[in-house]
C-alpha cells in the first residue's frame, strides 16, 4: 500500500517538474523574441529600389488613385537605420505607408499623414515595401502637361536618395446627387410600389442651368463626365451626347431615361487614322488604371424605361457595365455600337422595339443579347458573340415570357425577331437559345436569313426541337457551326478576313452599305457581321 502511494506521488512530482521546465523554456523563448539583439548603423545612402520613378496611372481630379508599390533593398551586410523617409513637398498630395505605419506629421506628433517616417530600420540583405497613393486636384498639376509630381526622399549619412512620383490628372464635369439646406441628399423617383409607396434610387435629375457644369442635357467632348448615382432624364427632356464625348460611371451608377424622355447618343466615325475612336462616344467606369481596362460590372446600366420615346444610339462603345443597355417596352434605334464585358447582359430588352445594324456585342455573364417578354426586333449586319468563361452563357436569348420571383410568368407577344446577314457565335455549343412559353396564343415569330450560327444541339435538351429546324437545315442561306475566325474574340476584336466562313455569305437584300467603321461593303454578296473583311493585321 505504501509503495503504491509513493509511486503515485513520484509520478505527480515528475509531471510537475516536466510542466515547470516547459513553462521556463517558454518564458525564455518569449523573452528572447522581445529582445532587440541587433545594432543598426546609419544608412550610407546605398539603398536599392525596384524602380527609379513610380508612375501612378491617370486619375480624375480629387478622386483617389489605386495603391502602387515601391520595393526598397538593403544589399549591405549591416542592419541599417534610415534617418528619415519623407515626401519632397511639405503639402504633398501623395501618401505613403511603410511597414503598416503612416508615419508622422510635420510636428512629429504621430498623427500619421503618410508624409514623414523617422528612423526606419531595415535588416541586412532585406527589403521593405513602400505603398503609395494620391488624391490631387487639377489645380495642383502642371498647367502645361497636367502632371503632378513629387519625390520620395531617403535621407542618409551621405546625403539623400530620391525616387520620383508622377501622376497625370484629368479634369472633368462631375455629376452627382446634391444635398438640400437640411443636408438631405437628392434621389431619383422611379414610381410607386404595389402599396402606393414611392420607389427611389440613389440618383438625381440633370440640370439645364447647373452653376458649375452648365447645361447638363448636352454632353460635349471638351472634358470627360464622371457620374455618381443615376443621372435622370425627366419627362419631356432629351439628353444629347455629342461625338467624342467620354462618360465615366462610378460603381452602381448609370443613366435613367424616364417615361416621356429621350436619349440621343450621336457619336460618329473617326476621320483620324491615328485616333480611331476620336468621334466615338465611350461609356465606361471611372477607374482609369490599366488594371480596370476589362473588368466587368464596374458600374450599373443605361436604363431606357417604359414610355421613353425616340431613343437613338449611334457609334457608342460601352464597356464593363453590369447590364449594358436595359430597354423596357420602348423604341430604340441602335447603330454602329459596341458593347463589351457586361457582368450580366450586353443588351437586356423587355417587350422592346429595337432596330439595329452594325452592332457588336461580346462577353457577357448570361447573354450578349437577351430579348425577353416578347417585343419586336430586327438586326442587320450584327455580330453577337460570347466568350464568357461559363458553361451557361449564350450569345443570343429570345423569349416571349419572363419568370418572376414568385414562380409566375409575365408574357408578351414576340411579333418579330429578325436577324439578317449577322453572326451569332460563342465559346459554348449553343449560340442561340429560343425560349418559347407553352401557350400557342402568345406569338413567337423568329426569322433568320444569311446568318452564321453556332448550334451544336446533339446530346442536349434542345435536340430534336422543331423550333430550331431552320438552323439545323441551314435554310435561307444560314450557316451552322462554321468558325467565323474572329481576329481575337477574347480581346473584343471581332473583325474577319477573307478566310472567314462569313466572308461573302450575306445577302444584298439586307445590305447596310457601310460597316461599323464606315468602310464600304464592296463584296457581292456582302460579308456577314458588322465588319467588312480586311487582311489580318501583321
Amino acid at each position: 500500500m505504501h509503495q503504491h502511494i509513493f509511486y503515485y506521488f513520484y509520478q505527480k512530482y515528475n509531471s510537475m517538474r516536466y510542466l515547470i521546465c516547459l513553462l521556463f523554456f517558454g518564458f525564455m523563448i518569449a523573452l528572447s523574441s522581445c529582445r532587440k539583439d541587433f545594432e543598426t548603423v546609419t544608412s550610407s545612402g546605398n539603398l536599392g529600389f525596384s524602380k527609379d520613378t513610380v508612375y501612378l496611372d491617370t486619375v480624375f481630379t480629387n478622386i483617389g488613385s489605386s495603391t502602387y508599390t515601391l520595393k526598397v533593398y538593403n544589399r549591405s551586410d549591416d542592419d541599417i537605420n534610415i534617418p528619415s523617409i519623407r515626401l519632397g513637398r511639405p503639402d504633398s498630395k501623395y501618401r505613403m505607408m511603410i511597414d503598416g505605419l503612416t508615419g508622422l506629421d510635420e510636428d512629429n506628433n504621430g498623427v500619421g499623414d503618410g508624409r514623414i517616417f523617422n528612423n526606419v530600420e531595415l535588416l541586412a540583405k532585406d527589403s521593405m515595401y513602400v505603398f503609395i497613393e494620391t488624391t490631387a486636384n487639377i489645380a495642383d498639376a502642371n498647367p502645361d502637361d497636367f502632371l503632378y509630381t513629387d519625390d520620395i526622399v531617403f535621407n542618409s549619412s551621405n546625403g539623400a536618395q530620391k525616387v520620383n512620383l508622377v501622376t497625370l490628372i484629368r479634369d472633368a464635369y462631375f455629376l452627382f446627387p446634391k444635398k438640400d439646406v437640411n443636408g438631405i441628399k437628392e434621389n431619383l423617383l422611379l414610381g410607386t410600389d404595389e402599396n402606393g409607396g414611392e420607389v427611389r434610387i440613389n440618383g438625381f435629375e440633370l440640370d439645364e442651368n447647373d452653376p458649375v457644369n452648365g447645361n447638363e442635357y448636352i454632353f460635349n467632348n471638351t472634358k470627360p463626365y464622371v457620374v455618381y448615382g443615376y443621372a435622370g432624364v425627366p419627362n419631356g427632356r432629351t439628353l444629347t451626347i455629342n461625338p467624342g464625348a467620354r462618360v465615366h460611371f462610378h460603381a452602381s451608377s448609370g443613366i435613367v431615361v424616364q417615361p416621356g424622355a429621350t436619349l440621343n447618343i450621336n457619336g460618329g466615325v473617326s476621320t483620324n487614322p491615328d485616333n480611331p475612336q476620336q468621334n466615338e462616344v465611350i461609356f465606361e467606369g471611372d477607374r482609369l488604371e490599366p488594371l480596370y481596362e476589362d473588368i466587368p460590372g464596374q458600374w450599373g446600366t443605361i436604363w431606357l424605361r417604359q414610355g421613353s420615346i425616340n431613343n437613338s444610339i449611334k457609334h457608342l462603345t460601352l464597356k464593363n457595365a453590369t447590364v449594358g443597355l436595359l430597354v423596357e417596352n420602348c423604341p430604340l434605334e441602335l447603330k454602329n455600337t459596341q458593347i463589351y464585358n457586361s457582368a450580366n447582359y450586353g443588351v437586356l430588352a423587355r417587350a422592346a422595339s429595337i432596330y439595329g445594324e452594325n452592332n457588336v456585342i461580346n462577353l457577357a455573364g448570361q447573354a450578349s443579347l437577351a430579348c425577353s417578354i416578347g417585343g419586336s426586333y430586327e438586326f442587320r449586319h450584327c455580330t453577337f458573340n460570347n466568350n464568357w468563361a461559363s458553361p451557361n452563357q449564350v450569345a443570343v436569348l429570345i423569349s416571349n415570357y419572363e419568370e418572376q420571383a414568385d414562380g409566375s410568368n409575365v408574357t408578351g407577344p414576340l411579333t418579330q425577331a429578325r436577324f439578317y446577314n449577322s453572326i451569332i457565335y460563342d465559346s459554348n455549343n449553343i449560340g442561340l437559345f429560343l425560349d418559347k412559353i407553352n401557350d400557342e396564343t402568345i406569338p413567337f415569330s423568329v426569322d433568320m436569313q444569311n446568318c452564321l450560327v453556332k448550334f451544336r444541339d446533339s446530346g442536349t435538351s434542345l435536340s430534336g426541337k422543331p423550333i430550331y429546324n431552320f438552323i439545323r437545315n441551314q435554310e435561307n442561306g444560314n450557316i451552322k457551326n462554321k468558325d467565323p475566325k474572329f481576329f481575337d474574340a477574347n480581346a473584343n476584336k471581332l473583325n474577319i478576313d477573307d478566310t472567314s466562313e462569313a466572308f461573302t455569305k450575306g445577302s444584298l437584300s439586307f445590305l447596310v452599305p457601310l460597316d461599323i467603321l464606315g468602310n464600304v461593303r464592296t463584296s457581292n454578296p456582302p460579308d456577314m457581321g458588322a465588319y467588312q473583311s480586311a487582311p489580318f493585321p501583321e
